[in-house]
This record gives C-alpha cells, sequence and structure tokens, in this order.
C-alpha cells in the first residue's frame, strides 16, 4: 500500500517538504501526494524527480491532484 501525503490546502514550500521527506522515509516504493493547486503539482513533480522518483500518475479531481509518485 503505497504512503499518502496529504498537503492539500497548504502553500508552496509545505507541500514539497513533505513530499521529500516521505521519499527519504521511504527510500523507494510508491507515495501519493494530494495537492490542491497547479503550482504545487509542478514543484512536487519537480521535487520526485530531482530525487530519482517518476511521477507514474497524475489524477485531477475537483481542482485537486493525486499525484503517484514511484522508486524502485
Amino acid at each position: 500500500m503505497a504512503n499518502t501525503v496529504d498537503a492539500r490546502g497548504l502553500s508552496c514550500p509545505q507541500p514539497v517538504m513533505m513530499a521529500l521527506d516521505a521519499m527519504k522515509k521511504a527510500g523507494e516504493g510508491t507515495i501519493k501526494v494530494l495537492v490542491d493547486t497547479d503550482t504545487a503539482k509542478g514543484n512536487v513533480s519537480r521535487a520526485a524527480a530531482s530525487q530519482g522518483w517518476t511521477v507514474a500518475d497524475i489524477s485531477p479531481d475537483k481542482g485537486e491532484y493525486a499525484l503517484t509518485l514511484t522508486k524502485a
């Protein structure tokens, strides 16, 4: 099961910092990050890529996004 980071309602850089912390703790696997702005979506995606994680899926839902990050 994926770890979930709920960063909805938070301004950057908080969603990025929360996602980076979850990536560091997990080391590998799958993490789901919930955000509610385009800016946070883009920033978390770039931060994940910079750490060697892949954005496997971005699911939009009524102005919110669920980003699925993976690393093997």
